[in-house]
């Protein structure tokens, strides 16, 4: 993968969720939730490990009852991917959630309780080594902060964050992350902007309610890449309403069209017009879907005809230039005598995709011996 501007990264500290490092250079980590019912063990379980296989470092599960907290302690103990217990309001619910083994805490210091409440939450925590992420949402904004703005803005966002921060500072807690988010992706950017002065600590960034697949999609990917690019940001999360292994999909994606952490194949094809010698849009679609057991970066062209298909081949690890009947097959950058049939490119490419994949992870596999 080609490199055409490091990014300056901002400082931040290091804290881990379970084993997952985040801040100071750490790896930008991919997070999702669970949208099944908590009590549902056997669903939840489910779909943890789903979102584990398609990538996920970490994942987020709500805990809004005891009875959903005791069925968190049973997941806990059936998956690997460490797990954020999300709590709001009720303290008990987050000292539940560290006994039952949470390797982070998601709350708002502010909304669980007085400071005696407070202290018996951040003391727990301290004592199993328990990390916590003070998430800060433009739609759940405190009463006398949105009379004082008048709505969410900017600001408003980072002054939140900074009134539960103070709560954390107060009782020599520093094991924290930080998220500020808001469903208007401007707002988003500034408010990460101006907080990533003020504070030190890792930042959790996204666009919260971001909507649809879509939409969704569009939206996330502007707010956290014009983040990345600025060196905001130490973890993620894509907010979808769709299934949530697509945002752990769409969160590898933006990550790669960065270049700043590879998982799997990147595709690079063409939009398709009457030159096409092949069904590109179909050929990419099956194989996205084919291969995404694949976890090997591997940048893969698949162009419908020779106008620019030479040129993307020519600097991807296989690639296919599309010709009459049997198009170009191409690897490591050089074309190669054989051809495949336009009728079963699909197969064909399939097959030489898992091979290269073996072969990349054998030679990384004796560059590390």
């Amino acid at each position: 993968m080609k490199k055409y501007k490091d990014i300056c990264k901002r400082n931040s500290n290091r804290i881990y969720v379970g084993k997952v490092p985040i801040g100071n250079n750490a790896p930008i980590s991919v997070q999702s939730m669970t949208n099944t019912s908590t009590v549902d063990t056997k669903k939840t379980v489910k779909q943890v490990l789903e979102l584990n296989k398609a990538g996920a470092d970490i994942v987020r599960i709500s805990i809004p009852t005891f009875e959903s907290a005791e069925s968190f302690k049973k997941i806990k103990k059936l998956v690997n991917v460490p797990l954020i217990a999300d709590v709001h309001f009720d303290y008990r619910l987050a000292i539940k959630a560290i006994e039952y083994g949470a390797d982070c805490l998601r709350i708002n210091p502010g909304n669980i309780g007085n400071k005696k409440r407070i202290l018996a939450v951040i003391n727990f925590a301290k004592d199993k080594n328990v990390p916590i992420r003070i998430g800060v949402n433009s739609g759940s904004l405190e009463k006398d902060i949105l009379k004082k703005y008048t709505k969410p803005t900017p600001k408003a966002l980072v002054e939140s964050a900074m009134r539960h921060i103070e709560y954390l500072d107060f009782f020599n807690f520093d094991q924290f992350k930080v998220s500020v988010k808001s469903s208007d992706v401007l707002m988003s950017i500034e408010a990460y902007r101006i907080l990533s002065k003020k504070i030190q600590q890792p930042l959790h960034i996204g666009i919260t309610e971001a909507g649809g697949l879509r939409n969704g999609t569009v939206k996330s990917a502007i707010g956290i890449s014009t983040l990345l690019l600025e060196g905001i940001g130490d973890t993620l999360r894509v907010s979808l309403s769709a299934d949530p292994v697509e945002e752990v999909k769409v969160g590898y994606d933006i990550l790669k069209a960065l270049n700043i952490r590879l998982r799997g194949i990147n595709f690079i094809s063409c939009p398709t017009c009457s030159r096409q010698e092949f069904d590109v849009i179909r050929t990419v679609n099956v194989l996205e879907k084919k291969v995404e057991d694949i976890t090997t970066p591997m940048n893969v062209s698949i162009i419908g005809c020779n106008v620019n298909g030479v040129g993307e081949a020519k600097n991807t690890e296989l690639g296919i230039t599309g010709c009459h009947k049997k198009s170009a097959f191409y690897e490591n950058g050089v074309r190669q005598k054989e051809k495949f049939n336009n009728e079963d490119i699909i197969k064909q490419l399939e097959l030489k995709i898992r091979n290269k994949s073996k072969e990349i992870e054998t030679l990384n596999h004796f560059k590390k011996i």
